[in-house]
């Protein structure tokens, strides 16, 4: 954890997992909701140099993807990026969950029915589906920390 100010997002603000999973209701195919969770990650702050630095790359993912933690006023405030657009937008669909949140909101939220919600991990590769543990584990990591 760090106390370093990272980029504000709307994610876990004004952005919540009820919105995602209403947004996405809309679209009929997986090709429109792909390009929907593109767009929510072009919604995100591109994360400083600064804060690219070992210690914040998620270990298991098949992109390049880092993850900021902070803690401000008891909530988790979490700033992340990726060198790959999807990933960027399935962090957005995380930190729906996850960002502005007390520890133990972490920790009790249920992302795997989150997830089958929206009908996710079916639809992303192994690899893919893989990449997304390891960001969801590494947040709740921070949480437990």
């Amino acid at each position: 954890m760090t106390t370093s100010p990272a980029p504000a997002n709307p994610f876990g603000n004004s952005i919540s997992t009820a919105d995602i999973v209403e947004s996405l209701g809309f679209f009929d195919s997986w090709e429109d909701r792909y390009r929907y969770i593109i767009d929510l990650g072009r919604e995100l702050p591109a994360l400083p140099e600064s804060l690219r630095t070992d210690d914040r790359l998620v270990r298991g993912c098949q992109s390049q993807v880092w993850i900021d933690v902070n803690e401000d006023d008891e909530r988790l405030q979490l700033a992340v990026d990726s060198d790959a657009f999807i990933v960027k937008g399935l962090l957005a669909v995380v930190l729906a969950a996850y960002n502005n949140k007390t520890r133990e909101a972490i920790l009790a939220f249920d992302i795997d029915t989150y997830f089958e919600e929206l009908g996710l991990m079916q639809h992303l590769s192994p690899t893919r589906g893989n990449g997304l543990r390891a960001m969801v584990a590494r947040i709740r990591e921070a949480a437990s920390d």
